[in-house]
């Protein structure tokens, strides 16, 4: 077997912690249950990318019958110095049988009782922040009742 070079770095770029609405059910689909939840008001803060979540995000996602719940979240930050960049964050989220029913009932459990990681992404107009369109990052999750929290790194 060849081997691998060493693994990109995760650089610390920001904490977002974003209160949600209520889920949405559009019903089954042929792939799974199609719902989405709306995003409200949050914050980004850290060294990277600081400031507030505009309200009128959308998670989207899709409930599959393996019981994976995949995410295709679309919301903007507004920097401390009115900056506006758009965020897509695609992931999953699954866990024991057990552990997505007490999530779906509102019940917090530790980060590390479940999975849940998405890939971001950042678009902007401002040119202080251009550096951001060349940025994957990688969240790690976590979902309470009302709200989402996320540890977002940097990929090198």
């Amino acid at each position: 077997m060849p081997a691998f070079p060493p693994a990109p770095e995760l650089v610390p770029m920001t904490q977002i912690r974003c209160e949600v609405g209520a889920l949405v059910s559009l019903g089954a689909a042929p792939t799974g249950e199609r719902r989405y939840v709306p995003l409200g008001s949050g914050w980004a803060r850290g060294p990277e990318l600081d400031g507030e979540l505009v309200e009128g995000g959308i998670d989207w996602q899709l409930a599959r019958a393996d019981g994976v719940l995949e995410i295709a979240a679309h919301y903007v930050i507004r920097t401390r110095d009115g900056a506006l960049i758009e965020v897509r964050s695609e992931g999953l989220r699954h866990g024991t049988p057990e552990v997505m029913a007490r999530l779906a009932q509102g019940e917090t459990l530790p980060r590390d009782a479940y999975f849940f990681r998405t890939l971001m992404r950042f678009t902007t107009g401002a040119p202080a922040r251009q550096h951001l369109h060349k940025v994957m990052a990688i969240a790690v999750g976590q979902r309470e009742a009302r709200t989402v929290l996320l540890d977002v790194y940097r990929l090198t």
